[in-house]
């Protein structure tokens, strides 16, 4: 038989990569615990009406992309194709809003949508994103944007941009979209097939096209800017004025509309000018419809998501992530000193130090090797002889000075022995 191969649209992440994915959940979560941000976590999958109903039936996600089957219970079941749905309905489930103030969420975890697999885009593909629920206030909006931008720029990434858009509210999308109609309907039959079909069940969906000529023709038609009422335009130029006080840049992109139908207000997405084609790595907006539309009491929200295997495409090209080497590597040879390194290796450990244990029982000359490439600081070396006089061997890899000491010895004052660690470390 052959061997059994990952499905199509899912990959394995291995080490060296793994660094990378552990770097950025690391900044994030550093960055999002200094703004009392709190970490949730749903279920991977949930009935299927939470996303018919959230992301909406006319969306390309729920109409095609999802993957759903029915369970053992003949219940109608998803893997989830995006969080922010599942956390909407945690926060009505679990009666949140009954805590009081304003929820400040963050997620993550692996998504599932039935797409074409290309570089930075599989069917088992990872989010991390934010949620902010209970405020209207246009600060609100601009504090996710700022999160995300500095979880970006404190992994060294550069070349972002941000696009910025308004979507209005419901009245103003309903006035928008008969005006968009209007101008698409003579074009309709140079439209792409999909855009014919949105043509009369979501008109907005077809400003997001990738067909060149379908492109072409949105060019040239109404800006859902020109379409805001009163409220909506005051509350985007307060982003805009917010965006401005903080130093970030910002584009407008009228035709930006996402891809999901709960957005109202703000739309936005960080892109980087580094991954071609694929360029969002960060996309957002305010959704202050969604928590009722699930049930839940009328709840203004604003988030984002981040497309992680897209950003460490982009890490990988651009930056190497920070990973320490061990801070002892311990080498063993013979029946009594390899048993006794593996205490050594515990006992270390549970002190806190990071310990390598060599468990090749090869040469002494290359275990010293691969103690040298590991990067640590130091290399405690047992053998024979040490077994017989009660002691150990420590040499400071990058001085090449070496001692002798006493098992209890080393031991015996970890104090000293972190001091003496951090000197070297520092040298």
């Amino acid at each position: 038989m052959g061997a059994i191969q990952a499905i199509r649209g899912t990959r394995d992440i291995l080490p060296p990569e793994t660094n990378y994915w552990q770097w950025v959940e690391a900044i994030a979560k550093g960055i999002l615990d200094r703004a009392l941000y709190q970490e949730i976590r749903t279920p991977i999958f949930e009935q299927t009406s939470l996303f018919e109903r959230g992301i909406g039936e006319a969306t390309d996600v729920v109409g095609k992309e999802m993957y759903s089957f029915t369970d053992r219970g003949d219940r109608p079941i998803t893997l989830r194709p995006e969080g922010t749905a599942g956390v909407v309905r945690a926060y009505i489930e679990q009666n949140l809003q009954a805590t009081g103030g304003v929820q400040r969420l963050w997620y993550t975890g692996p998504m599932f949508r039935y797409e074409r697999p290309q570089a930075g885009r599989q069917r088992q593909f990872h989010q991390l994103g934010v949620e902010v629920l209970g405020s209207a206030d246009p600060r609100a909006d601009v504090e996710v944007i700022a999160l995300g931008t500095d979880i970006l720029k404190a992994l060294g990434l550069s070349n972002l941009s941000l696009a910025l858009n308004s979507v209005g509210n419901g009245g103003d999308r309903q006035r928008y979209r008969e005006a968009l109609i209007s101008y698409l309907t003579p074009f309709k039959d140079e439209l792409d097939p999909d855009s014919q079909d949105r043509l009369e069940r979501n008109p907005l969906r077809i400003l997001d096209s990738k067909a060149k000529r379908t492109q072409e023709i949105v060019q040239d038609a109404p800006s859902i800017l020109d379409h805001l009422g009163p409220d909506s335009q005051r509350h985007f130029d307060q982003v805009q004025q917010l965006l401005t006080d903080l130093g970030i840049a910002y584009q407008l992109t009228p035709t930006l509309v996402r891809g999901l139908d709960y957005y109202t207000h703000t739309a936005f997405e960080i892109q980087s000018s580094d991954l071609g084609a694929q360029a969002t790595v960060c996309g957002g907006g305010r959704y202050d419809g969604l928590v009722a539309e699930l049930g839940g009491p009328i709840t203004p929200a604003v988030g984002w998501a981040m497309g992680l295997e897209r950003l460490i495409i982009l890490l990988q090209q651009m930056a190497t992530p920070p990973v320490p080497g061990p801070d002892f590597y311990i080498i063993s040879k013979g029946e009594k000193a390899e048993p006794q390194a593996l205490i050594l290796a515990q006992q270390l450990r549970q002190q806190g130090f990071t310990v390598a244990l060599d468990l090749s029982a090869s040469a002494f000359g290359k275990q010293f090797k691969r103690a040298d490439k590991s990067g640590a600081i130091a290399c405690l070396v047992l053998g024979e002889g040490e077994m017989a006089t009660g002691t150990v061997q420590l040499k400071w890899l990058a001085s090449k000075a070496q001692e002798t000491l006493q098992l209890e010895d080393l031991m015996g004052d970890i104090t000293e022995l972190k001091q003496r660690l951090a000197g070297h470390r520092e040298k």
